[in-house]
């Protein structure tokens, strides 16, 4: 790359070495002026279907990321996966490691995996993944965001990704744990994994349904399916891939679509933001700033972030 970003059109003709290189010049120059400028160009034309895979350590979000890099791949599509692993408090990497747990094949030149650590996010999206998440999505045509799902990773995905699904394990309560914290207002699609439990896996597809019942409906007219699913012997796996299918139609059908991805470009500068200069950080610059900076944002986040933080270092005096 002659330490310089590809044009678009050569990053999606390239292999995954030059994707992996790109991915790591992100991390190790995610302050100049060039990497902002370049990822605003890949954020303008995005073409993946974005899902977010999303639940408890040990639901099976893993295994049923193979199976759908499967289904995927048979479509003929080129696949990305973006592992978000919770941090190592001592080296600061991904201390899971999904990459290792994911079974793709190597000499496959459409399926790209990536695992990335959390950092400091509890769960969540760092900087670092949703520049990545900007990245992939224009060069894939499915991407596939996998979270733990503790802390704030569900609220999180929702800012990142097209399609949220919440993976509940059977048999382990979850339903009602999720229906407590309100987390059932964030899926678009929930999927009771390990099906093959049988009445165990249908009285959690029950439960979560009753859930669902009580969170607060969505204004988008769509109503968030439940489906039972295993990656081991693959029944529900096509339904599933169905209720993804059905939802990127119903957000195209009513236009939703540009919408959502212009309110996460908004919400990755506020995020941006909050990580550098604390809640205050907007409220520093006055109200009428303020509003100047969130409208540059839906079209350009990345630059318009480095152009506040250059004005906000200059009226701190740093």
């Amino acid at each position: 790359m002659s330490g310089k970003f590809p044009q678009l059109e050569d990053l999606r003709a390239g292999g995954k070495r030059q994707l992996a290189r790109v991915l790591t010049r992100l991390e190790t120059h995610a302050g100049d002026a060039e990497t902002a400028a370049f990822l605003d160009r890949v954020s303008a034309e995005p073409m993946a279907q974005v899902l977010g895979l999303t639940g408890p350590p040990g639901v099976g979000k893993s295994s049923l990321t193979d199976a759908l890099i499967r289904a995927f791949r048979a479509e003929g599509h080129r696949v990305g996966v973006l592992a978000i692993d919770p941090s190592s408090v001592v080296t600061g990497g991904a201390l899971l490691g999904d990459r290792t747990r994911l079974q793709t094949d190597p000499d496959d030149d459409g399926v790209f995996v990536r695992s990335m650590a959390a950092r400091d996010r509890l769960g969540g999206l760092s900087d670092e993944a949703i520049a990545a998440i900007a990245v992939l999505r224009a060069v894939c045509d499915r991407l596939i965001v996998e979270t733990v799902g503790i802390g704030q990773s569900e609220g999180d995905l929702k800012h990142a990704v097209d399609t949220v699904v919440l993976c509940i394990q059977p048999g382990s309560g979850d339903s009602l744990q999720f229906m407590k914290a309100g987390i059932m207002e964030l899926p678009d699609i929930v999927a009771v994994t390990k099906a093959d439990m049988g009445v165990l896996a249908r009285r959690a597809a029950s439960d979560v349904k009753g859930a669902l019942s009580l969170a607060r409906a969505g204004g988008d007219g769509w109503q968030v399916p439940v489906c039972e699913v295993s990656s081991q012997t693959l029944d529900g796996l096509p339904e599933l891939v169905a209720h993804m299918d059905g939802h990127r139609a119903h957000m195209a059908a009513r236009g939703l679509l540009k919408d959502r991805r212009q309110a996460q470009h908004v919400e990755w500068f506020r995020d941006m933001v909050r990580t550098q200069y604390g809640q205050a950080g907007l409220r520093l610059c006055g109200r009428d700033q303020q509003v100047f900076w969130l409208q540059q944002a839906r079209q350009t986040p990345f630059a318009s972030f480095a152009a506040f933080s250059a004005s906000m270092n200059s009226l701190l005096g740093v």
